[in-house]
Order: structure tokens, then C-alpha cells, then sequence
């Protein structure tokens, strides 16, 4: 570990996106709007890092084009990209984006959070256990853990 504890105490910043502009057609209720990558990424974007007083969005951890929806299936696919290759944080990262969406999607979505290939020494072994129902349950069922997670995906 580095200085204070952190792995990365320098890590690059990237600008943020643009808000959605809501339309007249986003607040009728009488038209049927499909989820969308764009609307995942708004639902998870500010996230906060759990080393960094930083958001997912600004460390580029999470990109809009790494986000699949599929309405027909009800299935929702995040790749995110820890800022190291070595990130011992990668864990709770994903953790934090399931927990965010699991509160905020419809229960008919099936919910998948991976690391982006190539991007982490540990990258199966960091899928197996986010893709592992039993362990995420039992993770959330930790105090100490579920307070860390929701530390990072509060709202700033």
C-alpha cells in the first residue's frame, strides 16, 4: 500500500458527463420508456470511490459504454475499470454498483456487475465471487460491510 493507506494517491481525474435533459415525453406517464445505458449510468454514476473523496464517473471507473441493457430480458450488464491493475477495493467497487442498482432497478432485472477484461490482475476471481448470489448475500448481511457500501453510493 501506498502513503495513508491508499494504492493509488495520485489517480487520474476525468471530466464528468453532461446531465440528461428531461423531455416533456421522460415525465408522461402515458409512454412506455425503456431503460437505456444512459439511465443505468445516471443511476450509478455518483457513486463515490472508497479511497477517494472522487465519484466512479470522475476516476473513469465507470463508463456509459461499458453498461448493456437488454429490455426483452430484463437484463442489465456493468464492466467497470479499477484505476490499478492490483486495486484490492475492486471487490467493494462492484459490490457498491449491485447494491445501487438492485435499490433503484425494477425486480425483474437481472443484475450483472464484472470487472472490464484485461483491466485487473484478479479479474476472475473478482467476477466469481460479484457473480457468487450466496456470497453477495452473506456480504450484505455484514454491518460493517453494508455501512462501507453505503458510505460510497450516498449522494454527495
Amino acid at each position: 500500500m501506498g502513503f495513508d493507506g491508499l494504492e493509488n494517491i495520485n489517480p487520474k481525474l476525468y471530466r464528468k458527463c453532461q446531465d440528461r435533459e428531461v423531455t416533456a415525453d421522460d415525465v408522461d406517464d402515458n409512454i412506455v420508456d425503456e431503460f437505456d445505458s444512459r439511465e443505468v449510468f445516471d443511476l450509478i454514476r455518483s457513486i463515490n470511490d472508497p479511497e477517494h473523496p472522487l465519484t466512479l464517473e470522475e476516476l473513469n471507473v465507470l463508463k456509459q459504454d461499458d453498461i448493456m441493457v437488454d429490455n426483452v430480458k430484463n437484463e442489465v450488464k456493468v464492466l467497470f475499470t479499477p484505476t490499478i491493475p492490483h486495486c484490492s477495493m475492486a471487490t467493494l467497487i462492484g459490490l457498491s454498483i449491485r447494491v445501487q442498482l438492485l435499490r433503484s432497478l425494477p425486480a425483474r432485472f437481472k443484475v450483472t456487475v464484472e470487472i472490464a477484461p484485461g483491466t485487473h490482475a484478479s479479474e476472475d476471481g473478482v467476477n466469481k465471487q460479484l457473480a457468487d448470489k450466496e456470497r453477495v448475500a452473506a456480504a450484505l448481511e455484514n454491518s460493517h460491510l453494508i455501512a462501507v457500501i453505503n458510505q460510497c453510493i450516498v449522494a454527495k
